[in-house]
């Protein structure tokens, strides 16, 4: 079953950027609704950010204002643009999105495998 994609994490210091990318893996699958979650070691999963088709969005309180979830239907490919970054936003950022077969008509609920984000002080 073809997973979302995510890609762009890596090692910044406190206060740099990154740009996180989810994009669906087969040329016959573009990408719905998604959302970004993450999961700090010993923590729960949080939800960060929400796109919809119509690009309507919603973040979380914790990242308000410093990071902004787009989506790109020509590259079929949701972005999560962080800013400001802080040690406290090191987590592993997953990609949760509703992927449509084009091929079948269909569409169903997927997660990608994660991407690390690391923000040292």
């Amino acid at each position: 079953q073809v997973q979302p994609v995510e890609s762009g994490g890596g090692l910044v210091q406190a206060g740099g950027s990154l740009r996180l990318s989810c994009a669906a893996s087969g040329s016959t699958f573009s990408i719905n609704a998604t959302n970004w979650y993450r999961q700090a070691p010993g923590k729960q999963r949080e939800l960060v950010a929400v796109i919809n088709s119509a690009r309507s969005t919603n973040y979380a309180d914790s990242v308000k204002g410093r990071f902004t979830i787009s989506r790109d239907n020509a590259k079929n490919t949701v972005y999560l643009q962080m800013n400001s970054l802080k040690p406290e936003d090191t987590a592993v950022y997953y990609c949760n999105a509703l992927l449509v077969d084009q091929k079948r008509g269909t569409e169903y609920d997927s997660w990608g495998r994660g991407t690390q984000v690391t923000v040292s002080s």
